[in-house]
């Protein structure tokens, strides 16, 4: 019997009456379900094409195009003549995860919190207009942040906005949640953005708040993000206790890896 339908929990009929605009991507998405939620571990093999195509009555072309698409993402081996195996179940992340740490938190299980210290209409600085593309002293609203996970300290944040973006910000209660969902709400146009990722160690005022010595190792990840059209709207630095956070990314020999290492 196949191993899909050994220790799915869901029959394949009841997949196939979920609605979706691609059917390739249906097959991916229940697929990558069952390897998220440990039905399918690594090093199990993925059902064979003929399984798949009789299970979601679909042809081997678009089979393919869902398998090819968790290949791309890391999370199986290529196959190469063989059946594919699951080689990671760590979940890929969704644009709104890499920018709402409560969206994050919610989709890990996990209550978020937050105690907000302080927000504010200042000029910006050399560094911070630099990464915003404004004029120096330019109008910045900035916020800082206690980040909790289920009531207990785990970042610091260190948002910045150029003054039109900001003024969203200006009238929102930043204890009441994600200020990202409010920017979406708002009519913002966020489409892209990009991450660095270092270690920093906690200065005074970070060790304080997140109630460990000061030089403690944080986890810093520091985004930019931008409008459809490449402005630069947001200049974030998040610093994450180590024990609170990591980064995994899968990558495959043909497929360029979303994330670069740079020389320091």
């Amino acid at each position: 019997m196949c191993h899909l339908v050994q220790r799915s929990p869901l029959s394949f009929k009841e997949v196939r009456e979920v609605p979706e605009v691609q059917q390739y991507e249906q097959i991916a998405s229940h697929l990558r379900n069952l390897i998220r939620e440990g039905i399918l571990e690594p090093g199990d093999p993925l059902p064979s094409e003929a399984e798949l195509c009789a299970a979601f009555d679909s042809a081997r072309g678009t089979v393919r195009q869902a398998v090819a698409l968790l290949r791309s993402e890391g999370i199986i081996s290529s196959g190469q003549g063989r059946r594919s195996r699951v080689l990671d179940n760590v979940p890929s992340q969704s644009f709104d995860d890499i920018f709402s740490f409560s969206q994050w938190c919610l989709n890990s299980g996990i209550q978020p919190g937050q105690e907000t210290q302080w927000v504010t209409k200042r000029p910006a600085d050399a560094a911070l207009a630099a990464a915003l593309e404004i004029p120096d002293r330019a109008p910045v609203v900035s916020v800082f942040r206690l980040r909790l996970m289920d009531g207990q300290p785990a970042m610091v944040e260190r948002l910045n906005y150029p003054l039109d973006t900001g003024q969203h910000v200006l009238n929102f209660d930043t204890d009441s949640g994600s200020i990202y969902q409010h920017l979406i709400d708002s009519g913002v146009d966020i489409d892209t953005a990009t991450r660095t990722i270092d270690a920093i160690g906690a200065d005074a005022e970070d060790a304080a708040l997140l109630g460990v010595p000061e030089g403690t190792p944080l986890l810093r990840v520091r985004r930019r993000a931008f409008t459809t059209d490449g402005t630069p709207i947001e200049s974030s630095d998040d610093r994450y206790l180590h024990s609170k956070a990591s980064f995994t990314i899968n990558s495959t020999r043909n497929s360029p890896s979303a994330l670069s290492m740079i020389s320091g």
